[in-house]
């Protein structure tokens, strides 16, 4: 019987790997002889490049750059075999950054993201993966592009802020200078927004708030992004502030798309493409998947949605196993999940639930009695 295990993690306490490992540990108990296969998985944002370094056998590395206000901050990103770099751009621009008094869409930066990128492709890296969520920033992308060379300048030439503050003040944009092995090198961008750059659905009027950013300060930011956007259309004919993504963390999308020339993806497709998931269900039984938490949400394209998705795509039946589960759940059963399980097993606090050895303990003991049953029907 081969069992395919691709669990997201349980936030705050089991990383991807961990939960596959204890899942598999209460299989074999059951089905001994169970050819079992962990893989990674993750839906592209936090947590996406400890999944696939760990999963795939990668590396961490290390780097000081600019955090979203330009002090330095150490930042990791990962590299997997085959020097492929994986960038969470919350690592080096991220909210978390910054205490809730600093928040400031209108003057923080990408610059940081940028950055890791330079250091990937000076360190070897020519395959690009960056997952933009969790930003601090609505910028356009031009701090991050200013760190590879790219020239942001005012009407007298000079260099304008990374920030969406230097928006206002742009004027024109120059290419000669960015970093030369960028036209070596392809990117791609985990994305699971669609909003355009601009307007009522646009980044400055639907995430900036989250981000610290005032009515006043949103309809500025708007104007500047329309006007960035026109700018970047006359050196760049196909740019499109309309297409799904530009306006993901703060224009991030638009940037990377125009400029990098990256292929934007939803996270949990391209982490599934990156993992090999779909080679190894060919000739699978069962798949086991799962999150911290089951609900509506999970159905509607998360990471144990899409990896349901694909197991469907070859008949394989699926088991999911969550932390807790909250209204909505049931429409997992409409949407590739046989049947999903809380591995919860005697009432407790929400710390002694997420601590990790009683995490990894009950979705041992449960994964064991469910295959157990499985085992018995089998037989």
């Amino acid at each position: 019987m081969k069992i395919v295990i691709a669990i997201d993690s349980f936030k705050g306490s089991l990383s991807s790997l961990e939960a596959g490992r204890a899942a598999a540990a209460g299989i074999r108990r059951a089905i001994p002889e169970a050819d079992v296969v962990i893989k990674p998985l993750a839906d592209g944002g936090e947590g996406t490049a400890e999944a696939l370094v760990l999963g795939l056998g990668g590396q961490f590395r290390e780097a000081s750059v600019s955090d979203p206000l330009g002090r330095p901050v150490n930042a990791k990103y990962g590299i997997l075999p085959g020097n492929t770099a994986v960038i969470e751009m919350a690592a080096a621009s991220g909210l978390p950054l910054l205490s809730e008094e600093e928040r400031d869409p209108m003057q923080t930066s990408t610059c940081g993201t940028g950055q890791l990128i330079l250091d990937a492709i000076k360190h070897g890296c020519r395959e690009i993966i960056i997952g933009i969520g969790g930003s601090a920033t609505n910028d356009g992308g031009i701090g991050c592009l200013q760190a590879l060379g790219f020239g942001f300048l005012d009407s007298n030439g000079f260099t304008v802020k990374g920030s969406a503050a230097g928006l206002a003040e742009l004027s024109s944009i120059t290419f000669d200078k960015a970093y030369p092995e960028l036209k070596k090198c392809r990117f791609h961008v985990t994305c699971d927004v669609g909003n355009p750059l601009c307007g009522e659905r646009g980044c400055s009027a639907v995430f900036a708030p989250q981000k610290g950013a005032d009515e006043t300060a949103v309809k500025a930011m708007d104007s500047y992004l329309q006007s960035y956007a026109a700018l970047v259309k006359k050196y760049i004919p196909s740019a499109d502030p309309d297409m799904a993504g530009a306006g993901a963390a703060g224009g991030m999308g638009f940037a990377l798309r125009n400029f990098l020339g990256a292929d934007m993806s939803p996270g949990v497709s391209l982490v599934l493409r990156e993992t090999g998931l779909e080679n190894e269900l060919k000739n699978a039984d069962l798949l086991v998947t799962g999150e911290g938490c089951l609900d509506s949400q999970t159905a509607m394209g998360k990471a144990p949605a899409g990896a349901a998705a694909l197991a469907e795509k070859y008949g394989v039946p699926v088991i999911a196993f969550c932390g807790a589960v909250r209204d909505g759940a049931e429409l997992c059963n409409t949407n590739g999940i046989s049947a999903f399980f809380p591995i919860l097993r005697r009432t407790c606090s929400l710390s002694e639930a997420m601590d990790k050895e009683n995490a990894e303990k009950n979705l041992t003991d449960t994964a064991e009695q469910v295959f157990r049953l499985i085992n018995s029907i089998k037989n």
